[in-house]
């Protein structure tokens, strides 16, 4: 039995990054084998055990064969005669297509190293097109690593395989998997630039693929184009940290631009209710998060008042506060509040500008808080008033906290 570390953990020595999770593929034994020595089995689709002390994942060698459309279908083969690049060969990118022996030999049939060294993102085989999750997870690397290039013919087989219909076979649970994690990454943007390259988007997020081409005020958005401006508003959000939460409202909160009628371009009044209609269907189909999903539907519907609120008066600044349920939840408001800096600072020329918004409602919200509702209750009973009209109450002394705080 030989063991040898593979994938990820060896392409991040070689890029001189810190080590992750260490996955290791064993050849030469059989599960008997490797039950004999102490191994937990925890595979249930092909050998995979758990090392007695490390705990670190073991797999054993194995082929694929394609068997049906999209992720799942597939027949895997595990046995002793399985060699080592027989299994790196089933591998997506020849950059995780490497091992390591035990003594720290490279073991490299694929050209992964001279692919790393060049900044390149290369498919092992045609086995790629096996896969269409594969497609996912190259976007993702693009957008983990900015700096490295695809290689003409990767992008071309993304092309054939979204012309055969995979992507149209993936499986929510893998797609919402792999755009969570890309929209993670430190460049948003590329995730999206290269989907929608090879066609991909158009399949998967057509409501975000068609806000290319469609114009918006230049006066409001030097780089008018909505499509560039998602992505600049993305890559603000990276550079911003934001949570995922607030990565996925970023990513929705225009998308009812591209549905404008032609004859109210570049203006795009009523945007706001068509951006949450269409979020509805990208969260429904993908089976996205509900705390993505809510925080998504309030940033589409508010992001243009929160944009416009320094001219508001302390009664219409209240009913902003109280219509994105900040009272309740101040920690989404706040989330809230990042997602429309990254919207008003994902602008070309604006990406370095302070954002004014979110001091005075985070400010306004302080106030509005800072009232004793317990109390007011309590004096409203004593004079034998109830229900809607103590909650009445609540809302006028709120109000004259606001005004007191921003207009005092």
């Amino acid at each position: 039995m030989q063991r040898y570390l593979v994938g990820g953990a060896v392409r991040d020595r070689l890029l001189g990054l810190p080590e992750g999770d260490r996955d290791w593929v064993v050849v030469g034994a059989t599960p008997a084998e490797m039950l004999e020595m102490g191994f937990a089995p925890v595979g249930r689709d092909f050998p995979v055990f758990l090392h007695p002390e490390t705990r670190e994942e073991h797999a054993l060698a194995r082929t694929e064969r394609k068997t049906a459309p999209g992720y799942h279908g597939f027949v895997f083969h595990a046995a002793p005669e399985v060699t080592l690049e027989q299994d790196l060969a089933r591998r997506d990118l020849t950059i995780n297509a490497m091992a390591q022996r035990e003594d720290g030999t490279l073991v490299d049939p694929f050209g992964g190293a001279r692919d790393l060294a060049h900044r390149v993102l290369r498919h092992v085989s045609e086995a790629f097109a096996e896969d269409p999750v594969r497609i996912l997870r190259l976007a993702r690397f693009a957008a983990r690593w900015p700096e490295f290039t695809v290689a003409p013919e990767t992008m071309a087989l993304v092309r054939r395989m979204v012309a055969a219909g995979e992507v149209d076979a993936l499986v929510p649970e893998r797609v919402w998997q792999e755009l969570a994690r890309g929209l993670m990454e430190g460049r948003p943007s590329r995730l999206f630039e290269l989907l929608r390259e090879g066609g991909a988007l158009a399949r998967l997020l057509p409501e975000v693929d068609r806000l290319w081409g469609v114009p918006q005020p230049a006066e409001h958005h030097p780089e008018i184009d909505t499509g560039v401006h998602l992505m600049l508003v993305l890559d603000m959000a990276a550079r911003l940290g934001a949570p995922l939460a607030v990565r996925f409202a970023c990513l929705c909160h225009d998308l009812g631009k591209g549905t404008t009628p032609p004859d109210e371009l570049p203006r795009h009044r009523g945007h706001e209710e068509r951006s949450v209609a269409l979020l509805h269907d990208v969260a429904e189909r993908w089976r996205v998060p509900a705390a993505c999903r809510e925080l998504a539907e309030v940033v589409a519907r508010e992001h243009g008042h929160v944009h416009r609120s320094g001219t508001l008066a302390a009664a219409a600044v209240l009913r902003l506060l109280e219509r994105c349920d900040a009272l309740r939840r101040p920690e989404r408001f706040e989330e809230l509040l990042l997602a429309c800096e990254c919207d008003a600072r994902g602008r070309t020329g604006h990406a370095d500008e302070a954002y004014p918004p979110r001091e005075r409602l985070l400010a306004a919200l302080r106030l509005a808080r800072g009232v004793d509702t317990a109390a007011l209750a309590r004096e409203a009973a004593a004079r034998g008033v109830g229900g809607p009209e103590i909650g009445e109450l609540i809302h006028q002394a709120r109000a004259r906290a606001v005004a007191g705080g921003l207009e005092g």
